[in-house]
């Protein structure tokens, strides 16, 4: 059986849109053993585990500091686990500190094959804030480290053309290919959780005259939802936020909610396991994230699949997949009052509404689905193998 080796900065339970995909992938395709290393960043975590697919392997004292560890750390784990395993392939999810090992062992073992999986939702100056947000100290001593895995990478699988020009921006010489994210499609049929709508709404106070907008976002300035917090300041007074997802910004986005007077309009739940985010979705009338930057977004697919209609903003991978007026509406960055005239409009027009909703649907089915996207990277492989 081939082998390929992954490194990932963090992994289940830590979840975000990456680590859901590289579940989704190894749980589907076939002839291939699957081991990660990662960032143990929790002592309560194992230092191995079986999740799915994939053998785990956290390296670290088990604090927030591991992923700053994880380039020496993670290149000495894989050197001891090669010797055993021998992989064909090294697969680094995203370019962060797990790529920094995953370039390390390239070098070390140069006949492997490097596969880069772009993933980013932010932009690169991001990274600043490891050296202090100064540009000089950046250029100096974190962007050389960043750019090693462009260099050495014999293959870059991007999730969306926005992440295939960052790549070829960054100098990579080897090919590009873009392959999407997906969807568990038939989880997401909301007409197998109609019977927990009601259950659902009565536990939230949400009364059937009520009309829900949703997010699923991780509380970051990228995400946008301060924006979409004072944008329910425009809409109609029964028209609930609920908010799904945890972060840096938890605290500030309660202040807002509380100076604006809105703790009776929007629900903030916190971090969940996204097994459930389906039955949530299936009681939204309207999915809004108003990103200032996106890779791709996992979240959007996932509303659309479940047949909610989708606002966001024309930034990133978003525009490959949402087609104003077609498979979603765009609002504009940065402005509370163009998402809430964007979601008045879906909530008025029930035409459009359902048009936008069947089309988007369909591209998710035709184009989306994880059944597809596992066979086109198996092909992958194979290739890389042959």
């Amino acid at each position: 059986m081939k082998k390929i080796l992954i490194f990932s900065t963090a992994y289940l339970p830590m979840v975000g849109g990456a680590e859901i995909a590289v579940k989704e992938l190894t749980d589907r395709i076939v002839g291939y053993e699957f081991d990660l290393i990662t960032s143990r960043l929790d002592r309560k975590l194992p230092i191995f585990e079986r999740l799915g697919g994939v053998n785990v392997y956290r390296v670290g004292f088990g604090n927030k500091f591991d992923k700053f560890l994880l380039p020496l750390f993670g290149l000495w784990r894989s050197i001891r686990l090669d010797r055993v395993k021998h992989y064909q392939i090294i697969f680094s999810l995203l370019a962060s500190q797990a790529s920094i090992a995953a370039a390390l062992f390239k070098i070390i073992q140069p006949d492997k094959k490097l596969v880069l999986n772009l993933q980013e939702g932010d932009e690169e100056e991001h990274l600043k804030r490891y050296a202090l947000g100064n540009d000089l100290l950046y250029r100096i001593f974190i962007r050389p480290w960043h750019l090693l895995v462009f260099k050495k990478a014999d293959l870059v699988v991007a999730l969306s053309g926005y992440l295939k020009n960052r790549a070829l921006a960054n100098g990579v010489k080897c090919q590009v290919e873009v392959v999407p994210n997906g969807v568990d499609v038939k989880k997401f049929k909301v007409e197998n959780l109609k019977f927990k709508i009601k259950e659902l709404k009565d536990k939230l106070n949400i009364k059937e005259s009520d009309k829900v907008i949703i997010t699923i976002s991780r509380l970051v300035k990228k995400n946008g939802v301060g924006d979409l917090i004072e944008a329910v300041r425009y809409l109609p007074a029964n028209v609930k936020l609920i908010i799904i997802g945890g972060g840096e910004l938890e605290s500030s986005c309660k202040l807002k909610i509380s100076h604006l007077k809105l703790a009776d309009r929007v629900i903030m739940l916190g971090a969940m396991n996204n097994g459930v985010v389906p039955e949530y979705l299936a009681i939204a009338d309207v999915f809004v994230r108003p990103s200032l930057s996106e890779g791709q977004g996992i979240s959007f697919l996932e509303a659309m699949a479940a047949g909610v209609p989708v606002v966001a903003t024309p930034v990133g991978g978003i525009v490959d997949f949402l087609h104003d007026g077609q498979t979603g509406l765009f609002c504009e960055v940065n402005n509370s009052q163009s998402i809430a005239e964007k979601v008045k409009i879906y909530l008025a027009n029930r035409e459009l509404t359902e048009k936008i909703k069947t089309q988007a649907r369909e591209l998710i089915i035709k184009k989306y689905d994880w059944g597809l996207i596992s066979e086109r990277m198996k092909n992958i492989f194979n290739e890389l193998t042959s």
